[in-house]
Order: C-alpha cells, then structure tokens, then sequence
C-alpha cells in the first residue's frame, strides 16, 4: 500500500489540536493524576518505532539506487557483447536494445514499479535473436558463454528491482506512527499546564514530529514526492543515449 507523503501534513493540525486538548484535560481536574513514568515509557516506545522506520526507509532508498544502478551495468554489459555476434545480427539487436531501456526508462514516473508488457516482449525477443545468433557462422566461439548469461542478468535484475520497489513495512506500522504521534501529543499537552500557552514549544513539537514522518515517507516512497531519484536514474538516460 502506498502512503503519498503528503498525508504526514495532516499531522501538524491534528497535534496541534490533541496537544489543546490534553492541556485543557489535564486543568479540568481538580487533583490531577501523576502519569510521568506512563508518558516516558510511551515517548520512548514511539521513539523507537519512529527511529526504526526510518532507519528501514534510507536502507530501501539506498537498495532502489543500487539496484537501478546495477540494472544499468547489466544493460551496458550485454549490449557490448553484442559485438561478438556475427555482424548481419548485431544491428536488429542494437535496435531492439534501445526500445528495452527506452520501455525500462518510462518506469520513472510510475507508481508501482512493474515489469511492463512491452519490457517483457522485449526480453524475450532480444533472448531468441541472441541464442539464435550466439549459434550462427561468425559468431565468437565465446559468444555464448558470455552474452547469453549477461543476457540473464539483464533479463532477472528486473524482478530483483520490482520485489524491492514495492517492498514496504506492513500497514500497521504507518498507522502506530501515526496514532503513536497523536497519542504522544495528547499526553505532552496533559503535561503543559503553564498559563499563558508557551505557543514555541507546542509549534516546535507538533512540527518537529510532522517533518520527520513526512521525510520518512518521502524515503520510503521516492518518486510521490519530492524525493526523486534522479542522479541514478540519470545513469539509465545516459545508456540510452550513447546507444545512438
């Protein structure tokens, strides 16, 4: 399930509003309950999943960019082992390796990352000219013990990137960071009861925890938001380019 980061800034009014709320709680009561170990162990319970999360969204942002860049040296490295075909096959090849990273550069501004159709009939079309030309007169006697594997790279890294894109933690686990948030907003309000409201720390809180789990969610969903992963995917472009 996708989570559009956008939907972390609906936190900010919602913290603000549970912080009232708690405060005004809290100087309703005539004998207010002392709650300091409950309020501690509940802020490092959600420090921790807050911390975790994170930490699990950067190791899957790096992983996407190494992947991306891996699939670009499985790209380049078969389509320089086309020269060890005869050279009657190696121009219909040529050709049909730039409509490949063509169809794998259009994945950039999908949702989901998926192995299109047209990638897929790509595939196997590259692999029947390539076994078909790896056996012809005039190829090289190492042809096919070096394409057709580079071949393979090419053709599983995409499974490999798809599994990993769409890799996320479970549902539950965005939705205790987000009740976790308002939760701990409450019992920090429960604990303001200086008169006037000091308006710093309750803005500084509610922002401070907004912007963290909005910068989770741009990690953990690059490409919804404003994180993009354009320096790798530039790599993938570059490819296409000096394939003409």
């Amino acid at each position: 399930m996708i989570f559009p980061p956008y939907l972390a800034l609906l936190l900010f009014p919602a913290m603000l509003l549970l912080l009232e709320l708690g405060r005004r709680f809290r100087l309703s009561r005539k004998h207010p309950v002392q709650s300091n170990a409950v309020e501690g162990a509940v802020f490092a319970l959600f420090g921790l999943l807050l911390a975790f999360t994170f930490s699990g969204a950067v190791t899957r942002y790096d992983a996407h960019r190494q992947l991306l860049t891996q699939e670009t040296n499985d790209i380049g490295t078969a389509y320089l082992r086309l020269d060890l075909l005869p050279a009657s096959s190696q121009p219909a090849l040529r050709q049909l390796f730039r409509d490949y990273t063509t169809s794998r550069l259009h994945l950039f501004d999908a949702v989901q990352e998926e192995v299109s159709p047209e990638s897929q009939r790509l595939q196997r079309e590259i692999w029947r000219q390539s076994v078909a030309a790896a056996s012809a007169p005039g190829a090289s006697a190492d042809a096919t013990k070096l394409l057709l594997p580079a071949l393979n790279d090419m053709i599983d890294i995409t499974a490999t990137r798809q599994n990993a894109f769409n890799m996320h933690p479970p549902v539950i686990v965005f939705l205790l960071l987000f009740a976790f948030s308002l939760g701990c907003a409450f019992l920090a309000g429960y604990g303001m009861t200086a008169v006037p409201r000091n308006w710093l720390y309750i803005v500084a809180l509610a922002a401070a925890v907004t912007l963290t789990i909005y910068a989770t969610l741009e990690i953990e969903f690059p490409r919804q938001g404003l994180i993009r992963l354009t320096n790798t995917d530039n790599t993938l472009i570059n490819l296409r380019s000096s394939m003409n």
